[in-house]
């Protein structure tokens, strides 16, 4: 089981892909990765809205997503939406098998 989140991070004059780029060149999105449990931290935009920037964050457990939300990581986070005045929504997902009847439509 993982638990993964979504989060659309929306801001002003490219603000959001500001705040993902600096999370990208300044090491914090690697040092996430690194992380025990995580399982994936992958920043996206959508084709029709340039001021939002998804951020798909998985964790192999709550424990995982816990200590991370305990880290001092989250100090940077947050000072760096402050800085980009960004607001966000969230979307949790737990992961569950792909049934098998399911499984032909995806191609590997």
């Amino acid at each position: 089981m993982a638990i993964t989140v979504n989060l659309r991070y929306t801001g002003r004059n490219g603000a959001a892909r500001k705040f993902a780029e600096e999370m990208i060149s300044g090491g914090t999105a690697a040092e996430i990765r690194a992380e025990d449990g995580n399982l994936r931290y992958e920043y996206y935009q959508p084709f029709d809205d340039p001021e939002t920037v998804l951020l798909i964050d998985s964790w192999r457990d709550q424990a995982a997503i816990d200590a991370h939300h305990a880290s001092p990581m989250m100090a940077k986070i947050a000072s760096l939406r402050e800085k980009y005045d960004l607001h966000m929504t969230a979307e949790r997902f737990i992961s569950a098998e792909t049934p098998e009847s399911e499984d032909r439509f995806i191609r590997k």
